[in-house]
C-alpha cells in the first residue's frame, strides 16, 4: 500500500484499569497489533518491520495479536510469520484468528500451525494462564464463524478478573453478558476514513446507499448491502470504550484497504494495567 493511501505509524499509550488487578500485574503493558491483511497490496514490509521494530523498543510483558493475519489467500503467513518471529515479549505472544483468516477451507488450521511454529500461541475459544492465575487471558474464534463461543468464561470464577482477545469488537455485545475486565479487537481499521465532528461517516454513508435503488447502489464502494455487513457497532471503531459493565479497545489495525486512511493512521497499541 502506497505510503501516502496508509498514513504514518503512531503510537497509542492507553492505561486501563482493572478492578481486582492483583499486584503482581500491576503496571503490566501489553503491546496490540492487529489486522495485517499481508497480502503483497495492504501493508507493506516497511511498515511491518517499522511495527515490530516498535513493539521491541518498548519491552512490552505481552504480546496481543487481534486477527486478520491475510486477506483472502492464507499461504502469506509463511513470509508474515517469520516477520512475526522476531516479536519480543517477557511473557509470551498471544493471538485470535479473524474472518479474513478463515475464507478459505481450512485456512484457519494452517493459520494456526504456521504462528505456532512461529512461537506464537494461537486461542480459539481457549484460556492461557502468562500472567498468572489471578488474570487468565481468554481468545475468543472469530465471531462470524460457526466456532465462536464465549461460554468459556463460564469456566472462570466470577470474582476473577480476566482479558479477552475477540477480533470483532460487535462481539462485546453480547460478551456484556460476561464479566470482561478488558476486550482486545481490531476488524474495523478504525473506519480507515475519520471526519472530524462526525462520529461514524461510515454509518452515515451506509445508510444513505440503503436509501438509493439498486441499480444505483450497486455502482458505489460498498454500496451493496452484504459489503455493508463489516460492523453493526460504528461507535466502537477505534479507541477504549465502555460497554455495560465491560472494557473494549479498538485496535485501527496496519493494513489497509483502498481508497485508504484518512485521519486514521495505522496503529501500535502500548496498554498498561492499573488498579482502581
Amino acid at each position: 500500500m502506497h505510503p501516502l493511501l496508509t498514513g504514518p505509524l503512531t503510537l497509542e499509550s492507553v492505561t486501563v484499569r482493572i478492578a481486582d488487578l492483583p499486584p503482581s500485574c500491576d503496571g503490566l503493558r501489553i503491546a496490540q497489533l492487529s489486522d495485517f491483511h499481508y497480502d503483497g497490496l495492504g501493508l507493506s514490509d516497511e511498515l511491518l518491520e517499522e511495527a515490530i521494530a516498535l513493539v521491541n523498543r518498548l519491552q512490552p510483558d505481552l504480546v496481543a495479536l487481534t486477527g486478520d493475519f491475510v486477506t483472502h489467500d492464507p499461504s502469506p503467513i509463511e513470509p508474515l510469520s517469520k516477520h512475526l518471529k522476531v516479536l519480543h515479549s517477557r511473557l509470551g505472544r498471544f493471538a485470535v484468528l479473524g474472518n479474513h483468516d478463515s475464507y478459505r477451507l481450512g485456512a484457519a488450521d494452517y493459520i494456526t500451525r504456521t504462528l505456532t511454529a512461529a512461537g506464537i500461541e494461537v486461542l480459539r475459544n481457549q484460556i492461557a494462564y502468562p500472567l498468572g492465575d489471578a488474570l487468565p487471558l481468554v481468545g475468543l474464534a472469530d465471531f462470524w464463524s460457526k466456532a465462536f463461543s464465549p461460554k468459556v468464561l463460564e469456566s472462570l470464577p466470577s470474582d476473577r478478573p480476566r482479558l479477552v482477545l475477540s477480533h470483532n469488537p460487535d462481539s462485546a455485545a453480547e460478551l456484556a453478558n460476561y464479566r470482561v475486565d478488558l476486550q482486545l479487537s481490531g476488524h474495523t481499521h478504525g473506519g480507515q476514513i475519520v471526519i472530524p465532528g462526525v462520529q461514524s461517516p461510515q454509518q452515515l454513508y451506509f445508510d444513505l446507499c440503503a436509501k438509493l435503488p439498486c441499480a444505483v447502489r450497486r455502482w458505489l464502494p460498498f454500496g451493496n448491502s452484504a459489503c455493508a455487513r463489516v460492523v453493526r457497532h460504528w461507535a466502537w471503531a477505534q479507541g477504549l470504550h465502555s460497554v455495560g459493565r465491560n472494557q473494549l479497545y479498538v485496535n485501527r489495525g496496519l493494513g489497509t484497504y483502498l481508497p485508504g486512511r484518512f485521519l486514521c493512521p495505522p496503529e501500535v497499541t502500548l496498554l498498561t494495567l492499573r488498579p482502581f
